[in-house]
């Protein structure tokens, strides 16, 4: 009986039990076993309970430790834990941290009335004011050279501190530089909750500080730092000249099991940045956390998990579809050998753009496949002599040469409105809008192309399927699995930082699909029979009624 399970059916039937098993995970790490024991024994109990008075304290210094060379830069003297508050402080910058330097904040919450240092009953927690990235390079005018992005002062000062840095002053450098973080958020676990001694989470324990208070333990406030708000769009970049910074320091109560949900993502994205992800590939990461509210967060865990799903499903049917693809008749190939290079573009603009991995990856993926489909489709083959490759393509029978003529047309009517379309698009970017480079116009001008009129080149197909009055030709277990991705990416454009002519295109591959539903309803395939073309509606299962002869 197992070996007559599908390979589908397997992973479908992983993916279920990969889906339970998360949420299993995820209500372990939301839900905490209060101690419910009768006497208190082995109970651990909040000093909040006892309502102190409270102090925050915020510290500026150049090494991250407690001890020596601190500026006092905020005091929150009547510190109300369950009080919500935003204050924006100027921070005074020291000559090392304007020389590529970093600066650290200590965060200490103490009794009122004593000072950080003579408090015993004070916790604290260190965080990184700078971080260090490759500065973004400017966008000029091709034409005039004019900068749009910084005066010519300022122009000069990144010139000569890139020059310091060891790169040519016109040149770009890939030196990383200090970049001043301007939000600072901070929370502290509201919930008095009693802790089981026994039943300590790991995740919490790190940032918990005990004290015995007779036959009682008690813990002291559960201070968090919040890296997953630091945004790469919040930073800005230190040069000599940044002697004050303004710092936007937040501060708002949070719940015991939020605070366990971002410890174990800060504790994910920290994974990735040392597996080799850059700060802008976490950056990525970090939208999705903090951009949305729980809720939205778990139907967005559900929405990647099926979109993941349908990915290699519509992978794996489109290969086993193309792979057993004899004949390319009803196919039309000018849409194959379009898509090929409309994903290459992509890809390559995507790179350009320096997107997030979780959407150049798949862009990556399915531009090799689509490479394999054009080989496929013009019946390629390769052959190296003296390591030089040699291409043969086929001949096409009587049936795809009708199909040939009909694509030429529908493709020649197509040019007409297309071609001046793209030009017209590239000449006015060239004028009027600035970039990094001729070669980043370039792959503008031609994404945009793609995006704006790329649809136009899915017309051929339609047109070859409406002159067939046929759709049996075509992959629809595969369509039908990137259909349900098309309008997943609808949700996704919203969540998931990406250049808006991407996103605008998500919404208009749910046009194409709408179409290619109609014309599946207009032209109904006999799955009882083999269709017109003389093979099976799925190749990969045999026909159930007698083989038609026309």
């Amino acid at each position: 009986m197992f070996l007559k399970t599908s390979f589908t059916t397997l992973i479908v039937g992983l993916f279920v039990v990969y889906v339970l098993h998360t949420c299993w995970v995820m209500y372990g790490i939301v839900y905490t076993k209060p101690c419910d024991r009768p006497n208190g024994e082995n109970c651990i109990t909040p000093f909040l309970a006892e309502n102190p008075k409270l102090q925050l304290s915020i510290f500026t210094a150049l090494r991250p430790s407690a001890e020596g060379g601190h500026t006092l830069i905020h005091k929150e003297e009547e510190f109300d834990v369950n009080a919500k508050f935003e204050r924006v402080v100027n921070v005074s910058l020291p000559k090392k941290t304007r020389n590529n330097g970093t600066l650290y904040a200590l965060i200490f919450v103490h009794q009122a009335g004593f000072t950080p240092w003579q408090d015993p009953r004070q916790v604290h927690l260190v965080a990184q004011l700078t971080t260090y990235m490759v500065p973004k390079q400017p966008e000029i005018s091709l034409i005039s050279g004019e900068d749009k992005t910084q005066g010519k002062k300022e122009e000069a000062q990144q010139k000569k501190r890139r020059a310091d840095a060891g790169d040519g002053p016109n040149s770009p450098s890939d030196h990383p530089v200090s970049h001043w973080r301007t939000r600072l958020t901070l929370n502290i676990v509201g919930d008095h909750f009693v802790f089981d001694r026994e039943s300590l989470p790991s995740d919490v324990h790190r940032y918990l500080r005990v004290f015995q208070n007779g036959k009682k333990m008690v813990y002291l406030p559960l201070l968090f730092v919040d890296e997953l708000s630091n945004r790469v769009k919040d930073l800005a970049e230190i040069n000599s000249t940044s002697t004050d910074l303004p710092l936007t320091i937040s501060y708002d109560a949070i719940s015991l099991g939020r605070l366990r949900f971002w410890i174990h993502m800060q504790d994910a994205v920290y994974s990735l940045q040392q597996f080799g992800f850059t700060e802008k590939d976490a950056d990525e990461i970090k939208g999705i956390f903090v951009d949305t509210n729980l809720y939205f967060l778990a139907l967005t865990f559900f929405v990647a998990a099926f979109h993941l799903l349908f990915d290699f499903l519509a992978f794996k049917n489109d290969i086993s579809f193309w792979k057993q693809k004899k004949s390319m008749v009803g196919m039309s190939s000018k849409a194959v050998l379009w898509r090929c290079f409309s994903t290459i573009v992509i890809f390559l603009y995507l790179f350009d753009e320096q997107t997030s991995l979780l959407v150049l990856i798949p862009a990556g993926i399915g531009s090799i496949i689509e490479v394999w489909k054009v080989k496929k489709a013009f019946k390629i083959q390769v052959f190296w002599k003296g390591g030089k490759p040699t291409f043969l393509f086929g001949k096409l029978d009587e049936s795809e040469r009708r199909t040939e003529e009909y694509d030429t047309l529908a493709m020649k009517y197509l040019s007409y409105l297309l071609y001046p379309l793209c030009i017209g698009g590239a000449v006015y970017a060239l004028v009027f809008l600035r970039y990094k480079s001729w070669y980043s116009w370039l792959i503008n001008s031609l994404v945009n192309g793609v995006y704006a009129f790329g649809f136009l080149f899915m017309l051929p197909q339609l047109f070859v399927n409406y002159k067939f009055k046929s759709v049996a030709h075509l992959p629809w277990k595969a369509f039908m699995y990137k259909a349900f991705n098309t309008f997943i990416d609808d949700v996704f454009a919203f969540i998931i930082t990406m250049p808006t002519s991407h996103r605008l295109a998500c919404f208009r591959d749910d046009v194409v699909f709408l179409i290619y539903l109609y014309q599946r309803w207009l032209y109904p395939v006999d799955k009882t029979r083999v269709n017109e073309y003389g093979v099976s509606y799925d190749e990969n299962e045999k026909p159930k009624g007698k083989t038609h002869k026309d």
